[in-house]
């Protein structure tokens, strides 16, 4: 029995192990679900090879058709020869202060606030000023009584001396009682010039004290407008820097409205396109659709070297409260009237306009790009003035032609670009 049982479990292992043999002589699974799966992937291959091929190229821009000028344009006035930028200057702008140092006790301006010539705007402590003005006169009083002092004892002494010189000539007195006679008419009479002298003194010296009184008031030197007040009540000013730093140097600014002007920087490359009384157009950084009518002053007969710019002042020929001094302008150097041309024809402005940002300046030279189909021609262009409507071009371009727009700096000649927005 045992000898059965061995046999029957040792084959049952043995039909375990049959069970987990590969039989190698059978034939391979059929491959048709894998043939589907290169299948997929070549068509996904393919497809993303077509869409390479055919994807849009080129820079993205947005183009602007150039348009002709309206007739009667204000470019019928003049073409801009050259454009400048600056700011807003004040001729007369001047940080009152005092002429003395002392404790402000009153303050009478605000910022924005209109003072004219002459208006008391603020005062000083003057007690001592006061005083040093009493003692003054004390002294002049002084000095005046010294002077009649003086005089007296002069008068006095000058008819003893003239009786001894009778009395000398006749010999009845000596020559020692002459000269004691002599030398005491010599006293009163230089201490009396003496006297004379402390009183011119003792009145300069009451003039002094009056000034230094009437200097604790300080007043507007000019008719202006208040732009900073510097000082409060309390304070020490003083002429000079004093009292480390805590010792204010100017109580108020104030800047004359009337003496406003422009001033900007011309590149000495272009200086020989400006001249005095030259008319141009101002525009204010603030008020970018507002043409302010102005001309040359003067043109500053010094360079500056590391800026290669000449500094221009010009005039603003319209008064406006809306021009503030430090604001930022641009102004366009504009020719001469092009109405004065004989044969002229006055209804027909020259040039087209274009969008500002269809401009781009290379150095000195202002370029934009002329849109042919998916590239662009760089092309140069003469400006002239701008408009709230855009650029002015004076040349290099005409009406109809298609002007490339956006990111200027990424475009060069003959580049692919692709339109995104017409």
């Amino acid at each position: 029995m045992n000898d059965l049982g061995d046999r029957g479990i040792g084959a049952d292992k043995a039909a375990l192990l049959n069970q987990l043999r590969i039989d190698r002589t059978q034939p391979p699974p059929s491959t048709g679900q894998a043939k589907w799966w290169i299948i997929a992937a070549a068509v996904l291959m393919a497809a993303v090879g077509v869409w390479y091929l055919l994807r849009p190229t080129g820079l993205p821009i947005t183009t602007a058709v150039a348009q002709a000028l309206p007739s009667g344009s204000k470019t019928n006035a003049g073409a801009s020869l050259l454009d400048a930028s600056g700011y807003i200057v004040a001729r007369r702008r001047a940080t009152v202060s005092s002429k003395v140092t002392g404790k402000i006790v009153k303050v009478m301006l605000e910022e924005g606030q209109r003072v004219e010539a002459g208006e008391v705007i603020a005062r000083l402590d003057d007690a001592n000023w006061r005083a040093s003005l009493a003692q003054s006169r004390a002294q002049l009083q002084q000095a005046e009584a010294n002077v009649a002092s003086a005089q007296t004892a002069f008068d006095d002494a000058k008819p003893i001396f003239a009786r001894s010189e009778k009395q000398k000539a006749a010999a009845v007195i000596s020559a020692q009682s002459f000269d004691e006679s002599h030398a005491q008419y010599n006293v009163a009479r230089n201490n009396l010039l003496i006297a004379q002298r402390g009183l011119e003194a003792a009145r300069a010296g009451v003039e002094v004290a009056q000034r230094n009184l009437d200097d604790t008031v300080i007043r507007a030197p000019f008719a202006g407008i208040v732009t900073e007040k510097a000082a409060q009540p309390g304070e020490m000013v003083s002429p000079m820097s004093a009292g480390g730093g805590f010792t204010r140097t100017g109580i108020g600014t104030i800047v004359d409205m009337d003496s406003l002007e422009v001033e900007v920087d011309v590149s000495e490359n272009f200086i020989n396109r400006v001249r005095p009384q030259q008319p141009v157009t101002i525009k204010l950084n603030a008020y970018p659709d507002w043409d302010i009518p102005g001309a040359v002053i003067a043109m500053i007969p010094t360079a500056d070297r590391a800026k290669a710019t000449v500094k221009v002042r010009i005039a603003i020929k319209q008064k406006d409260p809306r021009i503030i001094p430090e604001m930022g302008a641009r102004v366009a150097f504009l020719s001469e009237d092009q109405s004065s041309t004989s044969g002229a024809d006055k209804s027909v402005a020259p040039g087209v306009i274009v969008p500002t940002d269809a401009v781009v300046t290379s150095g000195d030279t202002s370029i934009v790009y002329m849109v042919h189909g998916s590239t662009v021609e760089r092309r140069a262009v003469r400006l002239g003035s701008k408009m709230s409507s855009g650029q002015i071009i004076m040349a290099g371009l005409e009406a109809g032609n298609t002007v490339a727009l956006g990111d200027l700096s990424k475009l060069s000649d003959g580049a692919h670009v692709r339109i995104e927005k017409q």
